[in-house]
């Protein structure tokens, strides 16, 4: 089923303005979650939302917060995300990361106690949208096992790293696990089986069923080793940098919230000289033969704008159970 991006749109805003949202909080939110779809990015934009919705009737999400500075040190400032929606706050970080990038070449904002951010190259996305080099990151609560291990203890911390282009932005949006957790249940809910091993089985064997991966919690670290290693570094920059809660913090809590993030943006210095290596990087990388015949090297980014164009032009592909409950919300 396909519903008009406008239509999607108009829905979460009618419903973020019942929890009390200010007009153009409820436009914001509601707008990246529709866009997050149109990407094809459903499990943070349609499928996310009822979840949101939740935490924001529980408490944990603050529709009237916003976030405040606390330290600053040159380029690099420190931000509290006072609880707020996790979306306002990201995007808000990340337009001052752009700010101070356009006024010392680069910058750097780092937010503590602030909620989830959907889909995190939505800020990428945003970065490069405004002809800078985007990087940004977040812990999360305990959901990946460290290498060696079966007990979740690690983020399945995502990374986005953003290069503007005037033909198309190069955006690369990567959990630390083979699948991310919404890819998973999708692939569960869909009855499908995962085209690689994602994880293991309750008899510790690899697996490409996605419901045995679920209920064994123990999700592949992307590149094995050097995954889990990355989610580590990446969890220890956050807390750091932002002085806020490290996965191990957020974990008790049992719910993901109260989370850390970083953004930081770089001005190129030589736009025309950027411009060119851009694409003599994707020729030189697309003229790999394809895997297989219907195959294609696409860079990153790239199959998001194409499922953007179809989504604009067909309507937003949805799951019609979880819109139905939107609709009545």
């Amino acid at each position: 089923m396909r519903v008009p991006f406008n239509k999607l749109q108009a829905e979460f805003k009618r419903v973020l303005l019942s929890l009390n949202f200010e007009e153009w909080k409820a436009e914001l939110c509601a707008t990246t979650f529709a866009a997050n779809s149109a990407d094809g990015v459903y499990t943070h934009g349609l499928n996310r939302f009822p979840t949101f919705v939740e935490f924001v009737k529980e408490g944990l999400v603050k529709p009237g917060a916003s976030p405040t500075k606390e330290n600053a040190f040159g380029a690099l400032e420190q931000w509290n995300g006072n609880l707020g929606a996790g979306i306002l706050n990201a995007r808000f970080c990340m337009a001052r990361a752009v700010e101070l990038a356009r006024e010392c070449g680069i910058g750097c904002v780092a937010l503590r106690n602030t909620n989830h951010w959907m889909r995190a190259g939505a800020y990428g996305w945003q970065a490069a949208e405004a002809g800078v080099i985007g990087i940004c990151f977040t812990n999360t609560i305990a959901n990946l096992p460290p290498w060696g291990g079966i007990d979740p203890r690690l983020g399945n911390n995502p990374i986005v790293i953003a290069i503007p282009r005037a033909a198309g932005h190069l955006v690369l949006d990567m959990a630390l696990s083979q699948y991310a957790v919404g890819k998973l249940v999708q692939y569960k809910n869909n009855n499908e089986e995962l085209p690689l091993p994602g994880g293991y089985n309750s008899k510790g064997e690899l697996s490409t069923d996605a419901a045995e991966i679920l209920q064994s919690k123990r999700l592949l670290p992307v590149g094995f080793w050097k995954g889990s290693g990355l989610s580590m570094m990446l969890d220890l920059l956050a807390a750091l940098l932002s002085r806020g809660n490290p996965t191990a913090r957020i974990t008790q809590s049992e719910k993901e919230f109260a989370v850390s993030q970083v953004f930081i943006c770089i001005k190129p210095p030589d736009v025309k000289y950027t411009d060119q290596l851009i694409e003599e990087v994707i020729s030189y990388t697309k003229s790999s033969r394809p895997g297989h015949d219907s195959g294609s090297v696409l860079y990153p980014g790239e199959n998001a704008l194409k499922t953007r164009e179809k989504s604009f032009r067909e309507g937003v592909l949805v799951d019609e159970q979880i819109w139905g409950q939107v609709l009545r919300m």
